[in-house]
């Protein structure tokens, strides 16, 4: 997840002045909040673990969605888009075998 978080910063760069700030920062954000929580849900051996993993799920679906949106509008190419699509399905791989 940190390879993509770091990988995140310069593809935003690139994207339009009006939605940098709206669409690219909110992927920050969520990268940002996924990144944290998989440190804190592997810090953790409580309930909390399971709450954290259903809150890294629900990051996920929402950065594969906002990941698209970027892709329809062609502010990442498609080649982009399926390098972090396939990212993000292996850190859900990770993520169901936690719960195992």
């Amino acid at each position: 997840m940190y390879d993509l978080v770091k990988d995140t910063y310069p593809v935003i760069d690139r994207f339009p002045k009006a939605h940098k700030q709206v669409l690219g920062k909110e992927i920050e954000e969520t990268c940002l909040k996924i990144l944290t929580n998989i440190i804190k849900a592997n810090k953790s051996r409580t309930n909390e673990r399971f709450e954290l993993q259903i809150c890294i799920s629900d990051e996920l679906d929402c950065l594969r969605i906002l990941i698209r949106l970027s892709k329809d509008l062609k502010y990442i190419s498609i080649k982009q888009y399926l390098s972090v699509s396939e990212r993000l399905n292996e850190i859900a791989k990770l993520l169901y075998s936690w719960s195992k």
